[in-house]
């Protein structure tokens, strides 16, 4: 969430960043006006709430001052006045909780400020390569898609999945199963044992106020599932950043406590509410899928560095697993709700003859600390200030999956394991048909 004081203060700035995302600019301006409208509001009606206060305080004194003059007169009028001033302030602080669920709301769905080095654009087209690393080989005519491999090898049940779910669930039996759990291993010991990061299990069902303060909810409602809860409900984590960013939420961290990094392999839960057509075969596009998250809450003047971190820290999934990728700068048209800044690491996919993102790692600023109340206290300095919070992908393992079946396969329709997951496959170096 935005600071309202920033936005009374640089109202052309949200303007500008607002049409560099893809609005209007007649609608951005309009938004604009409206969230300073609904704060003038606000602040006028505290303004009389106060100065309502303050005059009570004072009828209250000249109350006793006229009880010892002997104006009883005078005492009962202005004991008509306290009771009117304290009827107005009962009514006037419901208006008050009124009016800040009003700003509050209209707060909510602003997305974030663009970093000023984030390429202006309109879609994925113009998003900007980094780097690419690997060899990309010429494509053999024999060369299959990851489910055209996995349905040919006996492991990977599309049809059984639709029977137990619907679409865009999947069966993976013996060695892909295998296979899919040895890549969550391998990509939670990489991230503990040589980046510095604790691995957390947390809780899939989190309440509406946790997906709030990772901005879930209210903009992306319809991508999440529910389930009821007594007489509320609990949503199913889309990502494991939902719960390990709001492990600090309404806390006040120590200077010394910080950087802390948290990394999560978790099952993830989307509806795809706005993917209708798109990935209807295989495995790339699922309701339920496993991912290890990277989540770095940080100071503010770490973030910048710990966002190139963290794409190092995914990238080197990659490399290790051997797989050619290559890293993006989102344009602003591109780029999520929360974010300052992406990178999205994308990996190829030579059964679709294309890189596909596998990664996204971003940079939040204190967008999201602003939503969860969650604040550090800098070394010698009195007051406190909003963490800084970042998130990435490293990463997706249903996709490293996918990307390894395809870039491992053999004329033959095996898929021979990489070197790095032999540890984790007791013995096995190659996924044959029986």
């Amino acid at each position: 969430m935005l600071d309202i004081k920033w936005i009374r203060e640089n109202p052309e700035a949200l303007v500008e960043a607002l049409t560099k995302r893809g609005q209007p600019a007649s609608v951005a301006s309009s938004t604009v006006d409206d969230l300073i409208a609904k704060d003038e509001a606000r602040r006028a009606h505290v303004s009389k709430l106060q100065e309502a206060q303050e005059r009570r305080n004072a009828a209250s004194k000249e109350i006793g001052n006229a009880m010892r003059n002997g104006d009883s007169a005078l005492a009962e009028k202005l004991k008509a006045e306290v009771a009117d001033i304290k009827g107005f302030i009962q009514d006037g602080e419901g208006l008050e909780r009124e009016l800040d669920k009003a700003l509050d709301g209209a707060l909510a769905v602003i997305p974030n400020i663009p970093l000023a080095d984030v390429p202006v654009g309109k879609d994925e087209n113009d998003n900007v390569e980094l780097r690419k690393v690997g060899k990309v080989m010429p494509r053999p005519n024999w060369v299959r898609e990851h489910f055209e491999i996995g349905e040919a090898l006996g492991l990977m049940d599309f049809e059984r999945a639709a029977k137990l779910s619907g679409a865009r669930f999947t069966v993976l039996k013996g060695q892909l199963a295998r296979l899919e759990r040895a890549l969550g291993q391998f990509m939670l010991d990489l991230h503990t044992t040589e980046h510095g990061y604790t691995e957390v299990q947390p809780p899939l069902l989190v309440r509406d106020e946790v997906l709030f303060g990772t901005n879930q909810l209210p903009k992306f409602e319809e991508d999440l599932f529910f389930v009821p809860h007594g007489d509320s409900r609990l949503g199913l984590i889309p990502t494991a950043e939902v719960p390990l960013t709001n492990l600090v939420r309404e806390e006040i961290l120590a200077g010394d406590q910080l950087p802390m990094r948290l990394t999560a392999l978790t099952p993830c839960f989307r509806s795809e509410a706005g993917s209708a057509g798109r990935d209807t075969r295989g495995m790339l596009r699922q309701h339920q899928f496993y991912k290890v998250e990277l989540v770095s809450i940080v100071d503010a003047e770490s973030a910048l560095a710990e966002h190139d971190r963290m794409t190092d820290c995914a990238e080197n999934v990659l490399k290790l697993l051997g797989l050619p990728f290559r890293t993006v700068v989102l344009c602003t048209g591109d780029m999520g709700f929360g974010a300052r800044k992406t990178h999205d690491i994308e990996v190829w996919l030579p059964g679709q003859n294309t890189y596909r993102e596998i990664s996204s790692c971003s940079v939040c600023g204190d967008f999201q600390a602003r939503r969860m109340d969650a604040r550090y206290r800098p070394k010698e300095e009195k007051g406190t200030r909003f963490l800084h919070t970042l998130n990435g992908s490293g990463v997706a393992v249903g996709r490293a999956l996918i990307a390894v079946i395809e870039n491992y396969q053999n004329e033959d329709g095996s898929v021979t394991i990489p070197e790095v997951l032999l540890p984790y496959m007791g013995g096995l170096t190659k996924i044959e048909a029986k």
